[in-house]
């Protein structure tokens, strides 16, 4: 048995936090799926823009659509889902085979529209019609504003990767969004199975307080915030209003652990992976942390029932790190970064669009 596959016969689904037409074209995507047990994947705004910024894979798609009088987030849009729904139909058979609980792909909505609750919920609607995939999510972001417009999407029947969480907090604010979205379509004689995923962000914790404290804490408050939220999720599993949404058809909102790759160098390269092993939940991971586990990670080093990483918080409180304003910031900064991605990818494409016309390449690529 592989390393990879170890995870998942511990309960936890494997994604990978890329997507490039290259490793569509070159067949990497499959191969992932073959060899390291790849069950999903996920999308933002800067792993979009790396890949338009860094190869003319996407320029023949970028001219046409000019030539069509489709540009900025529209072209994004249909060049994004044109990659999607070719990663989605790789994992349909294993979306199809777990009833729909794996085997998603996801698609941002505009970090833009981050303010704007009513855009929000209207844009991801339009996203998810135009994708035509049934194992592609939306994602918005945990913010104040993302709260509301998580509940009205998932009352209109959009599946959500609930993403920029940072806190046990800010986890259970999308996770009653998405129990009062199921209760209300239950209320209206609605399916109840709208998919969800919560998104909770790791490794940015220990970036953020680099530095700031004592050697024998270093590089943990991540993994501790992951244990206090995983705990947190049971519970809310385990809650009579869940349990009562499970038994009228609804499946639960899986938790994911996002930015799983360790930023410090002189740490494992593995180190949020081991100890975010747990069942029941998600590891999107980037290439680079994949293929560390798969050479040499170990799925029996995570987490016990008994953990939730308080004893550690209260010694990094005990440091001076106030845990709840950190969280705002770290929340408040991941959106800032997608909205810059964002803008300079709607940037490079416009550029690219104009390089073709002015060589006499737009439309006819």
């Amino acid at each position: 048995m592989n390393n990879t596959q170890a995870l998942h016969d511990l309960g936890q689904s494997l994604w990978l936090d890329n997507i490039t037409r290259e490793i569509l074209d070159d067949g990497t995507l499959r191969r992932y799926i073959d060899d390291y047990s790849i069950t999903g994947l996920t999308s933002n705004p800067t792993i979009f823009d790396e890949a338009i910024a860094g190869t003319a894979a996407y320029d023949a798609d970028i001219a046409t659509l000019a030539a069509r009088g489709i540009v900025g987030e529209d072209a994004f849009i249909h060049v994004a889902l044109d990659d999607l729904r070719r990663a989605a139909d790789l994992f349909a058979p294993i979306h199809a085979a777990t009833g729909g609980v794996d085997g998603w792909v996801s698609m941002e909505v505009s970090p833009l529209l981050a303010a704007d609750t009513a855009g929000t919920v209207a844009a991801a609607k339009a996203i998810h019609a135009q994708a035509q995939r049934a194992n592609l999510f939306v994602k918005i972001p945990g913010t104040p504003e993302g709260v509301p417009a998580i509940e009205e999407a998932i009352f209109a029947g959009v599946p959500v990767n609930v993403t920029l969480l940072f806190s046990r907090e800010q986890y259970l604010a999308s996770a009653q969004a998405w129990l009062r979205g199921i209760e209300r379509r239950l209320a209206v004689g609605l399916d109840a199975n709208v998919a969800s995923v919560a998104s909770v962000f790791i490794s940015r914790w220990d970036k953020a307080v680099a530095g700031q404290v004592a050697e024998p804490i270093k590089n943990q408050l991540g993994i501790a915030i992951g244990q206090r939220t995983f705990r947190a999720y049971r519970e809310f599993l385990a809650s009579e209003r869940v349990r009562t949404v499970l038994a009228a058809g609804a499946r639960p909102q899986r938790l994911l652990w996002a930015s799983t790759g360790t930023k410090d160098p002189q740490a494992s390269d593995v180190l949020y992976v081991e100890a975010l092993a747990a069942p029941d939940s998600i590891d999107t991971m980037p290439e680079k942390t994949l293929k560390a586990f798969a050479d040499h990670g170990h799925a029996d080093r995570g987490l016990s029932a008994s953990d939730d990483g308080e004893a550690m918080l209260a010694r990094y409180a005990q440091a001076g790190i106030d845990l709840d304003a950190l969280a705002a910031r770290l929340q408040v900064e991941g959106a800032a970064s997608f909205v810059k991605s964002w803008q300079e990818m709607l940037g490079r494409i416009a550029a690219k669009a104009r390089s073709l016309a002015q060589s006499g390449h737009l439309g006819t690529m």
